[in-house]
């Protein structure tokens, strides 16, 4: 079991849950690892960078205390996206890239995700070793190094201009003509993405990019794109790109203001980068809860989609023993292999936009082709202690397995528990609604009377 780290890095309610003496617990402790694992003894220099909350500069500072004391050298990138100090780890001689974000969460969170020099999010076993570091303090603050041998920081804000011309370099040709509508989330994305769509020529109407360190995801954003479709629809543009707070998610809003999700994107994504023979092994990866009229308008257009575990590391887990190079979730988080080592919701807008734009469609009349099936997700309370017994409950198993068999060629169930909440969820999905609903129901019965 985990004690600090989640799905995605260290996360909760900064200075309550978040601290200041786990930040500087976690600076010791990775300093202390990769001086242990720093091979050829050269200086060890970390990137380090950080959304917009308020609570970025204390954590900032806490950090940069216990890594410099074991004598780590950080060069602080600014306000960037998650992608953007993953991109600039790899890029650069870093041994190791820190984010302080909470992504799409609430201004009073934050979090702590760390990348590898590859540019990946750290692999389990390194976090976990990370844990035990933090809760032995004693025996590696023993290896902190004389005071005129600490590490350095400085501001390194130039190295935004990189990943900038990185996200340039993906694209072909420019955007001349064409009328978007950018909600930035008052986070991350609130420089770039007006930088380099106004570079590549779109006509551009920002909103929400004014941060005031506690404004993040604000009813706005890819989190809440209301605001943003009746813009669109206002301005006549021809699409919406909305963010989260660290620019690692994209949602999009086409013309007449309703709202297009991950899965929809990556279908746009996936087509034509079939057509340019760019789609690695014809294989688009996502999770157990995209849409069955997803995957069938995938395979007959010739792709095959591979079915993930919710949750984003698991996504690219799938795409690299697959060897496919798109794969994401429906909430946005988009991982384009060939450009990046995790999502960036800045680089999947450019490409969306380019694949629009090259295939001479408006992104309503694509999604159009996208017939989803009927889908119902209940959320079943249950006793806290019980529900991750649900899958050994004979009367539970049984129900399910029969209602499948039921349901074979004609929908799928899809049954589990919140890592968070009291909560069972029982998904149904098929092309009857009123099977569906009948289904969906009988299980959640069934699940509720077991398990009360």
């Amino acid at each position: 079991m985990r004690k600090y780290f989640g799905t995605d890095g260290i996360r909760g309610e900064a200075n309550k849950e978040l601290t200041v003496d786990l930040a500087l617990r976690l600076g010791y402790a990775l300093g202390y690892y990769l001086k242990e694992n720093n091979k050829n003894k050269k200086k060890i220099r970390v990137v380090m960078g950080s959304d917009t909350r308020i609570s970025g500069y204390m954590l900032r500072s806490a950090l940069m205390a216990g890594l410099t004391s074991m004598g780590i050298d950080i060069d602080f990138v600014g306000v960037l996206p998650t992608p953007g100090v993953a991109y600039l780890t790899k890029a650069s001689d870093a041994v190791a890239g820190i984010m302080i974000s909470a992504s799409h969460n609430p201004a009073k969170d934050n979090g702590i995700k760390i990348f590898a020099q590859d540019g990946y999010k750290l692999p389990d076993e390194v976090e976990l070793k990370l844990e035990s570091l933090m809760d032995n303090l004693d025996e590696i603050t023993k290896d902190l190094v004389p005071g005129d041998k600490v590490g350095q920081f400085k501001y390194a804000d130039d190295e935004y201009y990189l990943y900038r011309d990185h996200l340039l370099s993906t694209v072909n040709g420019d955007f001349s003509g064409m009328k978007i509508i950018i909600d930035a989330a008052n986070g991350s994305a609130y420089r770039i993405a007006k930088s380099v769509f106004l570079k590549l020529g779109a006509e551009i109407v920002i909103i929400n990019d004014a941060p005031n360190g506690t404004n993040i995801n604000v009813k706005c954003g890819s989190t809440h794109p209301e605001i943003l479709a009746k813009v669109v629809v206002g301005y006549e543009a021809d699409l919406g790109l909305a963010y989260d707070g660290d620019a690692d998610r994209l949602i999009a809003v086409d013309r007449f203001g309703n709202i297009i999700d991950g899965d929809k994107i990556i279908a746009i994504l996936a087509l034509e980068m079939k057509k340019k023979n760019e789609l690695r092994g014809n294989k688009v990866v996502t999770t157990v809860m995209s849409n069955m009229g997803f995957e069938t308008y995938l395979e007959e257009k010739g792709a095959q989609l591979l079915r993930a575990n919710v949750g984003d590391r698991y996504v690219l887990e799938m795409m690299k023993n697959e060897g496919a190079n798109l794969g994401g979730e429906q909430s946005g988080h988009i991982i384009l292999l060939d450009h990046g080592t995790t999502g960036d919701g800045v680089l999947t807008s450019l490409k969306l936009v380019e694949a629009l734009r090259d295939c001479g469609k408006t992104i309503d009349e694509l999604v159009n082709e996208i017939k989803d099936w009927p889908q119902i997700l209940k959320n079943v309370r249950v006793d806290n202690i019980k529900k991750n017994l649900w899958n050994k409950n004979e009367n539970i198993v049984k129900f399910i397995e029969k209602k499948e068999e039921e349901m074979k060629g004609l929908g799928r169930v899809l049954v589990r528990t919140s890592g968070t909440e009291p909560i069972v969820r029982v998904m149904v999905e098929g092309k009857d609604n009123q099977v569906v609903e009948r289904v969906v129901e009988e299980i959640a019965k069934i699940v509720a009377d077991e398990l009360k």
